[in-house]
């Protein structure tokens, strides 16, 4: 299927304004709409957060009776069932839209083509598949969601140029600069929850919330903790909600955590460690799009070796700290090269005095 220049141009902009929610809509796609009537867009919208109106909803409002004939360019199918709003396809109708463009098909099961099926119908001419690789981009956590059932996982860490995340002694503040820090807790506030483990509860005593960034919504924090070992006074439990993995059950430090704010669940596998996997479904379950993982080697290690890392953010701070220091992950020693875990470089770049790795599990 062949899009005109202005069809481009279009989707680019809906792609935009499907951007600035990037924060807020969880667990809803972030999705843009742009109405097209003779050549003038005659309106926009983007949706903000779940439980308000969609962004098809918010440009025909703008339109006004303006909508009747015009090319709707929407980022994600119009939805076709009732939740907490009506479907935007039945909107759209209603509208006297005569075309609709749709960057990529809803993956959600209670959609999935249906959107565009409503459309065709009604005689709407309608089209898909525009700029559909940044749409994807854009939701891939919802996408991971409702494909795989599970979130997609970036696991971030910085490191000296020779791969060392902290000193033996524990020490390992500030490695990076500060425009890396920053730059991090913009990924933090793009996540639904920020993982990390007993290990770096432990040694950092660490927050783990947005705040170099302004942001209205909070991530939900998750540590994995076997035996239920993180301090009730740790600063990880202060200002908002956490929910700790475990995999004993121990009543009275239980209900010192829970009185401290934490949500206990019990994901005990064989081996008397919290399973994983388990722990990734659950997630889904609650709605969670995108985790973002901030811990040790330990941890940073286990999810890799089960195959449950997508995406590595890493920042390579311009310093050296030498062989004894601890390293990025905890992964078997090979002893062939045929076993190295081959990476594809999506985006490489300089971040203040530090460079910023994204790189994909292939």
């Amino acid at each position: 299927m062949s899009f005109s220049a202005v069809d481009h141009g279009m989707m680019a902009r809906a792609l935009q304004l499907a951007e600035r929610a990037l924060w807020t809509t969880s667990p809803n796609p972030r999705v843009g709409c742009v109405l097209v009537r003779d050549g003038e867009i005659v309106g926009e919208g983007w949706h903000v957060r779940a439980g308000e109106p969609h962004a098809e909803v918010h440009a025909l409002r703008a339109a006004g009776e303006r909508t009747r004939g015009a090319t709707a360019y929407v980022t994600l199918e119009p939805c076709s069932h009732y939740g907490r709003t009506p479907p935007c396809a039945e909107g759209l109708i209603a509208a006297g839209v005569s075309r609709v463009v749709a960057a990529m098909e809803d993956p959600n099961p209670l959609v999935a083509g249906r959107g565009l099926a409503m459309l065709r119908a009604a005689g709407i001419d309608t089209a898909c598949g525009l700029l559909a690789e940044a749409a994807q981009e854009l939701n891939i956590g919802f996408v991971s969601r409702m494909t795989r059932g599970r979130p997609w996982v970036r696991l971030k860490t910085a490191a000296s140029l020779d791969g060392k995340t902290a000193l033996n002694n524990g020490v390992s503040q500030w490695i990076t600069g500060p425009d890396a820090r920053r730059d991090g807790h913009r990924w933090r506030a793009r996540a639904c929850a920020i993982l990390t483990g007993i290990g770096t509860v432990r040694d950092d005593d660490p927050r783990l919330d947005v705040r170099e960034v302004e942001t209205t919504r909070q991530p939900l924090r998750v540590i994995v903790d076997s035996r239920l070992e993180t301090p009730p006074t740790a600063r990880i439990l202060q200002g908002g909600p956490v929910l700790l993995a475990a995999a004993v059950d121990d009543a009275e430090r239980a209900n010192l955590l829970k009185a401290a704010g934490a949500e206990i669940l019990l994901l005990p596998n064989a081996a008397g460690k919290v399973e994983l996997p388990a722990l990734l479904n659950a997630l889904a379950a609650r709605g969670i799009n995108e985790v973002h993982v901030e811990a040790g080697w330990k941890l940073n290690g286990s999810l890799l070796r089960e195959g449950l890392v997508d995406e590595l953010l890493l920042y390579m701070a311009p310093c050296l700290i030498g062989h004894h220091a601890a390293g990025l992950f905890n992964l078997p020693e090979l002893s062939d090269l045929a076993g190295k875990r081959p990476l594809s470089l999506r985006d490489v770049r300089q971040v203040g005095g530090d460079i910023r790795i994204l790189a994909r599990l292939a």
